[in-house]
């Protein structure tokens, strides 16, 4: 998938009016300055984290993993086109902790896959990271 500034988040966040929010004012500034520009919330976490996919950004994958759970290197398969996210909720546990549960769709050789989860996050100074999920 080609991921411009101006066109569409991969993760489909739209605005108000129901237009799909621009990557450059989205999930593109956290994956382009991870060190400075943390997400404010699970939500936007997942989002990115999402859009990291779409684009196998490993680095941010990785950095966004939470160090007692993260694995060595993350891997991508060949051939999968990420066809959409759908934020089902969020919820805020307390102050530190969220889940956010989605579906993700997308395609290999031709076939339709789904992925299910309801995500856990943890807030440590002041930065999100993704601890696990339950798949559904």
């Amino acid at each position: 998938m080609t991921v411009t500034e101006t066109g569409p988040c991969p993760c489909g966040r739209v605005d108000l009016r129901g237009r799909p929010v621009p990557f450059a004012r989205c999930c593109g500034p956290y994956l382009a300055d991870f060190a400075h520009t943390p997400a404010p919330d699970a939500e936007h976490l997942m989002r990115s984290r999402y859009a990291a996919f779409v684009l196998e950004d490993a680095p941010y994958l990785l950095a966004t993993w939470h160090p007692s759970r993260r694995p060595p290197e993350v891997g991508f398969e060949p051939g999968v086109k990420w066809l959409g996210l759908e934020v089902k909720q969020h919820r805020q546990v307390d102050a530190t902790h969220a889940e956010v549960e989605f579906v993700a769709r997308s395609r290999q050789a031709g076939r339709a896959q789904r992925l299910h989860e309801r995500s856990r996050f943890v807030c440590e100074d002041g930065r999100w990271y993704y601890l696990d999920g339950d798949l559904k």
